[in-house]
């Protein structure tokens, strides 16, 4: 594979993707809308850092649109898709479900769609944890995801489905990654470790939801990265658990930015939100045994990292409005 499209390009997870294959001398057609979901002004710093490499292109679009997507197809061989191009967030997306169907169900069949005209026999499609909704932990590939909790998980679910019919009609193989709760230096900023560590830095008080018990399978972005590129071998149709395989509590997440910080949080209650799940906890097995995956940072080191490229990127991060 020499030229990989990735859609999502400006994003958290799609720019260390892009990034990683560089670093690998592929040729990488970066897709992104650059939309205001959250600040794109870390957008733009993390695009930035892509266009300094020549083996990279950049195509400002929206892969809702069928015309904008088949254009791209049409001027160039595309070897293989990594679908990273979503609207996230489980809460904003019972606020405003229109626009998660527009790009994670209608973006995918545009992508699937032009895979199949132009003969581009990989997809990569990124999805989430969420679908697990509360199915006894640890969460399997096989385990039920009937019941998504918001219009974000169902539109991912959907998604999931659009390519395994496309897998079954016309071949494509297919990889679906299944994030858990990915963090890491230059993260979204509507995320709790960005929000936590930038307020507990400037005194702010952090919102905690619930009693601050629930747990999550927190996922370093590099070995998120590395596993995703492992998706890129022909494996039929798959779906794959990247998650650290150790569902870590909130308030131990807290104490661990405060110790890098060296300040302590104030803390402000308020309830769960219904779309918000208890505990998430990853099963990796078959990701290490058909991809050789594993994750190599722990919660630990990956915490003292991000909270560094906070404070070198402190005046960048406090300049970012509120998500």
């Amino acid at each position: 594979m020499k030229t990989i499209i990735v859609t999502g390009c400006a994003g958290f997870i799609g720019s260390k993707v892009a990034e990683q294959l560089l670093r690998k001398n592929k040729d990488v057609i970066g897709i992104d809308n650059i939309n205001d979901y959250y600040d794109p002004l870390l957008k733009k710093w993390r695009l930035n850092i892509l266009k300094d490499n020549s083996n990279f292109s950049f195509v400002k679009a929206d892969i809702s649109n069928f015309l904008a997507v088949k254009k791209i197809f049409s001027s160039n061989k595309i070897d293989a898709v990594i679908n990273l191009a979503a609207r996230a967030g489980v809460r904003a997306s019972v606020l405003d479900p229109w626009v998660y169907l527009d790009t994670n169900v209608k973006g995918t069949l545009n992508l699937l769609e032009c895979c199949k005209d132009f003969k581009t026999n990989k997809f990569v499609l990124a999805s989430t944890s969420s679908l697990y909704a509360f199915t006894k932990m640890p969460f399997k590939e096989n385990s039920n995801t009937d019941h998504p909790l918001a219009p974000y998980s169902a539109t991912k679910k959907s998604a999931e489905a659009l390519c395994y019919s496309y897998h079954y009609l016309y071949g494509i193989d297919v990889s679906i990654p299944r994030y858990f709760t990915v963090y890491g230096p230059a993260g979204r900023p509507d995320m709790s470790i960005f929000i936590f560590t930038k307020n507990i830095d400037n005194g702010i008080p952090i919102t905690v939801f619930g009693d601050g018990k629930q747990k999550r399978d927190f996922s370093y972005i590099d070995d998120i990265a590395d596993g995703t590129l492992r998706c890129l071998r022909n494996v039929g149709y798959e779906i794959f658990n990247f998650g650290n395989d150790n569902s870590v509590g909130l308030m131990y997440v807290i104490n661990l930015i405060e110790k890098e910080l060296g300040k302590k949080a104030v803390i402000k209650y308020t309830p769960r939100h219904p779309a918000d799940v208890v505990a998430t906890w990853a099963n990796i097995d078959k990701s290490k045994e058909k991809l050789g995956w594993k994750p190599k940072t722990t919660i630990e080191a990956g915490i003292r990292k991000t909270v560094r490229w906070y404070l070198e990127n402190r005046k960048l991060a406090n300049k970012l409005k509120d998500p």
